[in-house]
């Protein structure tokens, strides 16, 4: 009997490269609770930063609710490998994980969207930020600890909407 093969569920890798702005949603497998320490986060996000400067990309948003994180990256040159940057952070930081909580664990696979227009941008960035605040977590996106930009100050960004 021949195996099955799981169905291809991921663009074409060359989708991902260049200067263009893809989200990601990543989940902790089985909805466990990860990002409720500032220490934590902190580790995370020094990996994503790492791994931005190494793959020529950077991030308009990332944000850690507690069970999932959402990022939404962009290539900044023609060579910029956001997959692959993404696909090194997960890796890394469920490295992280085996080796300092190896009960928590990513979910295999995560979603993705492309953004193709500037303003589907400032809407995409402002339902995320927003995102704590629909989980109940916070009354406003500003008091939320775990989130980050490396296009934007954050802090600013409001003034725009």
């Amino acid at each position: 009997m021949k195996p099955i093969r799981e169905k291809k569920h991921r663009l074409d890798s060359e989708i991902y490269r260049g200067e263009r702005v893809v989200s990601f949603t990543i989940c902790i497998k089985d909805r466990n609770k990860l990002f409720v320490e500032e220490s934590i986060f902190r580790v995370f996000e020094k990996i994503l930063l790492a791994e931005l400067i190494k793959y020529n990309c950077s991030a308009f948003v990332y944000l850690f609710m507690p069970d999932h994180a959402h990022l939404t990256l962009t290539g900044d040159k023609s060579n910029s490998d956001i997959k692959k940057c993404l696909d090194m952070f997960k890796q890394k930081t469920g490295y992280w994980l085996s080796k300092n909580d190896p009960e928590i664990k990513w979910q295999k696979g995560y979603y993705d969207h492309i953004l193709r227009r500037k303003e589907n941008l400032d809407i995409h960035i402002k339902y995320i930020l927003n995102n704590p605040v629909r989980a109940g977590l916070v009354e406003h996106w500003k008091q939320y600890p775990f989130k980050g930009s490396t296009n934007y100050n954050l802090e600013d960004w409001e003034s725009n909407w």
